[in-house]
């Protein structure tokens, strides 16, 4: 059996940008344990897998290492392919997780993608000397969303010394670590760890948003934000609340299309 695969830059304008996602239209489900071989063997942070139902398609995501309930930029990555090679007169695209929800992407006329995602529910916890230790700066904040921690620091040199100890990352019981401050030419900036999903350091990390964007809201007093992820990548997002969900915009540049034996 031969299988399309498309390998899209998100949340960037150029290749070699952003954060790679491979993508895989698929006629139907294959079985879990194929799409995580599929996805360990392009070793990219996200595969992702959709199917046509009616008029929207059911997407899942996998890293390397497992599934994962929601992945932005591997989201955007999709719609892109949709958008461009399946479903050419169509402006949206509505995705069904099976795991987080519905799901849209719609796209503008200056080639940029918006997501509408969920917004994240945060709580701020006490200390926790392990992920402390791990990350090796001490913040002025930890909250906890769904999936992952979320520290907060003062200055985006502050983001941008960090050094954590992957290993000690690993051992703890979440999706990742985020770590964000105000930006110095954006709203804000963060990094995103997720070592024990087989990820040391994400590139760009849509569905991180949906945890930064409520938080970073509240406390600039801004519905609509400019971001940047500070990986060795770079990303850049313009996040907007609202009401209870988040719109994640950003660009998508394509770099592979092929076909993979299974």
């Amino acid at each position: 059996m031969r299988q399309k695969i498309y390998q899209i830059d998100a949340f960037t304008n150029q290749k070699f940008g952003g954060n790679p996602a491979a993508v895989c239209i698929l006629d139907s489900w294959l079985s879990p344990e194929l799409m995580q071989k599929i996805a360990q063997e392009n070793n990219l942070a996200e595969t992702a897998f959709a199917v046509k139902k009616d008029e929207l398609y059911e997407i899942r995501w996998f890293t390397p290492e497992v599934e994962v309930d929601l992945c932005g930029h591997a989201t955007l990555a999709s719609a892109f392919v949709l958008l461009h090679f399946y479903e050419l007169e169509k402006d949206t695209i509505q995705f069904y997780s099976h795991r987080s929800g519905d799901l849209y992407v719609s796209k503008a006329d200056n080639g940029w993608l918006t997501m509408d995602f969920p917004a994240d529910n945060l709580v701020a916890i006490q200390n926790i000397e392990e992920l402390y230790n791990a990350i090796g700066q001490a913040p002025i904040k930890t909250l906890k969303g769904k999936s992952d921690y979320m520290m907060i620091y003062g200055s985006q040199k502050d983001i941008e010394t960090i050094q954590p100890n992957h290993h000690l990352l690993a051992q703890l019981d979440v999706r990742g670590v985020i770590v964000s401050a105000p930006g110095d030419e954006v709203d804000f900036v963060s990094r995103f760890f997720a070592p024990s999903c087989g990820i040391p350091e994400d590139p760009v990390t849509g569905s991180a948003h949906t945890s930064l964007s409520p938080y970073w809201t509240e406390v600039l007093n801004k519905t609509k934000m400019t971001a940047k992820q500070l990986s060795k990548r770079g990303g850049d997002l313009v996040c907007e609340i609202s009401g209870e969900r988040v719109k994640i915009s950003g660009k998508a540049v394509p770099y592979l299309f092929g076909e993979i034996e299974i």
